[in-house]
């Protein structure tokens, strides 16, 4: 078993820490930083500006900690699902989405996760683990078309405010100059909106975000994602109309549709008051029928007629594509594999 720890997955403040600890100049963690992030190097031994001896030095207790994807399913549409080492003993998935001139990956935070939405696979699992920020990171780099992405989704497996430390380590790698110097733009983050979670988000990084709402009622929202509980989406958007969203980033509502649950046109009402001096914009998802759901999904016309709706209430909405559907990649269908002495085992 490899007891060596990842490089991947460190900011420059902890390489610089690690140096230190290691008796290396300080200027090495801006030259590891380099290697890892820019050079995206796999091994230590290919950072040659570093001496021998401190090459060496590293090598014995660290490894780059770059790992290939373990498995991949490739969809009719361009889409492909990777699954990588997870945690806990389970494996989890990110989900590369090719579309013209965007390329976007959606990313894992979580092996599982422990707030069990009625309509989530991942959920159904139960929860096995956090990932690390190396974990996180090695999606991004590990996948064959990495250096094509443009954009970036923690909307895989795990609910990201759930990890935020590690989301946040990753959000700075991807972000700042010394790392892979990406706009903060390019990444959003999905969230069932942990309020606390959400606050460090929106005041420690620039990226969008997304905020799952599936219905206007506290009530009904409760039941299909016990999170209302504990966060009502109500709080949740007077405190978001604090911030400004109208140029350095974006606020999206994520709105599952199903058929004779929140359809209706006067869902539609409710949802544009619920969201009212937030400037969101709002994704309309259809629904992917998954074993033993009692929901199902609407029609096309419904959802075209609650688009409408909402676009005459003054509210931009769009129908999101559905993309790998027959490879179980669409939204809320990530499950990983479980456990091999499972009765019943999904695979990617």
């Amino acid at each position: 078993m490899e007891s060596r720890k990842p490089l991947i997955g460190l900011t420059l403040e902890q390489l610089r820490h690690l140096v230190a600890d290691e008796g290396l100049p300080r200027f090495a963690a801006g030259q590891i930083a380099k290697w890892l992030y820019d050079k995206r190097v796999t091994d230590i031994a290919e950072m040659t500006d570093l001496s021998k001896t401190a090459r060496a030095r590293l090598a014995e207790k660290y490894t780059v900690g770059r790992e290939a994807p373990k498995a991949e399913a490739r969809s009719t549409d361009g889409t492909v699902k990777y699954l990588f080492e997870g945690a806990g003993g389970r494996d989890v998935e990110a989900v590369y989405i090719p579309d013209r001139d965007r390329a976007t990956l959606c990313v894992s935070s979580q092996a599982g996760c422990k707030m069990n939405c009625r309509f989530c696979m991942t959920g159904r699992q139960g929860f096995h683990g956090n990932l690390t920020t190396a974990g996180i990171i090695n999606q991004i780099l590990s996948i064959p078309d990495s250096d094509k992405l443009t954009n970036i989704v923690f909307m895989g497996m795990g609910e990201p405010t759930d990890n935020l430390d590690a989301v946040l380590d990753a959000i700075e790698i991807l972000t700042a100059p010394w790392g892979l110097a990406w706009s903060p733009k390019r990444i959003t983050v999905s969230t069932i909106g942990r309020l606390k979670e959400m606050k460090r988000i929106l005041d420690f990084t620039r990226v969008h975000l997304a905020v799952s709402v599936h219905s206007p009622y506290s009530a009904q929202r409760a039941e299909l994602m016990p999170v209302e509980r504990a966060y009502p989406v109500r709080e949740i958007f007077e405190m978001l109309r604090g911030y400004d969203f109208a140029h350095q980033r974006r606020l999206s509502v994520e709105y599952i549709i199903w058929r004779g649950v929140n359809d209706r046109l006067a869902d539609a009402d409710a949802l544009a008051k619920l969201i009212k001096g937030t400037s969101a914009r709002v994704n309309l998802i259809r629904f992917h029928k998954i074993p033993g759901s009692e929901l199902s999904p609407t029609s096309q016309a419904a959802m075209e007629a609650f688009r409408d709706r909402l676009n005459e209430l003054g509210v931009t909405a769009t129908i999101r594509a559905s993309r790998g559907e027959d490879i179980a990649a669409a939204c809320g269908m990530l499950a990983g594999k479980n456990n091999p002495d499972k009765k019943e085992q999904d695979t990617i």
